[in-house]
């Protein structure tokens, strides 16, 4: 597992340092960011954090569109857990995004593994429906803000709703404050905001919170970027820190490509290492 991220990390670390060095010769081996027209509506391009990512860009325009697709691997005591997504965001209105997103985990024990450790069962993780408004676009001072909700169901998994169990075990709640600011090629963003959870069976409600704060540098005139997420939760099994360093590249005008890996700061949560890649399309 951490053979495969060292030459995974290192193939887009090598990828990311030609780019930015053939940029300062050559204008197509960049792709550029057009300028924006005088007939929009002022709009701030934020470098958006590839693991806690927005329901839409900061600002955005009616009309613009994006779908995710998210895969990963997390190595877990006694197990790995195969994750990933789909997701399809759109601006309904200027400023306005929605967000639908399916993920899913299939779970395999380790070959080390001594049979004492619970595996989960495969499972759809949940839909996850959103929606983000942003109230605050400052062009001079390159600022944004902007506030979103977030609602997912969750479904139980394959075993259990095979044996007549309930589809739905229960869902989460969580409004979310997002701040954006750039200092000229460095971007910074936070996430945060409670999370509450219910659980069907038990009829019991749990809060949480979740705080993301994010530094991306980007490559002058382009999409490009490489940066840190900072992820901390907390919930009913206490604190949670996680590093995510990530890099993105843009492979088209309308194509990107993100590495995540996750190095966990809090040993507790049973996980070693994670590594998780995004592909962004913008039709």
């Amino acid at each position: 597992m951490k053979f495969f991220l060292t030459i995974l990390t290192t193939i887009f670390i090598t990828i990311f340092i030609t780019i930015s060095t053939n940029a300062q010769t050559k204008n197509d081996s960049i792709i550029t960011i057009q300028s924006q027209q005088k007939t929009l509506k002022p709009k701030v391009d934020h470098a958006e954090p590839l693991y806690t990512d927005l329901m839409r860009d900061l600002g955005a325009r009616k009309g613009e569109a994006e779908i995710n697709v998210g895969v990963g691997v997390t190595s877990k005591k006694g197990y790995n857990e195969y994750n990933g997504f789909i997701e399809y965001e759109w601006a309904v209105a200027d400023r306005l995004g929605l967000e639908v997103e399916v993920p899913f985990s299939f779970n395999h024990k380790s070959a080390d593994s001594d049979g004492s450790i619970y595996v989960p069962n495969n499972k759809i993780e949940g839909l996850k429906l959103a929606t983000q408004y942003t109230f605050l676009v400052n062009e001079k001072r390159k600022i944004s803000l902007a506030v979103a909700y977030v609602h997912e169901f969750e479904f139980n998994n394959f075993k259990k709703i095979g044996h007549q169990g309930s589809v739905f075990t229960g869902m989460k709640m969580n409004p979310v404050f997002i701040g954006a600011k750039n200092f000229n090629s460095f971007n910074t963003l936070i996430y945060t905001g409670p999370i509450f959870e219910h659980h069907y069976k038990e009829q019991k409600l749990d809060v949480g919170a979740t705080i993301n704060a994010s530094m991306m540098y980007v490559l002058p005139n382009s999409k490009n970027f490489i940066g840190l997420e900072n992820n901390m939760d907390i919930d009913r099994d206490g604190f949670h820190y996680t590093l995510r360093p990530q890099i993105r590249l843009a492979i088209q005008h309308n194509l990107m490509i993100g590495l995540v890996t996750g190095v966990s700061i809090t040993k507790h949560t049973g996980t070693n290492l994670d590594v998780m890649t995004r592909i962004i399309w913008e039709p």
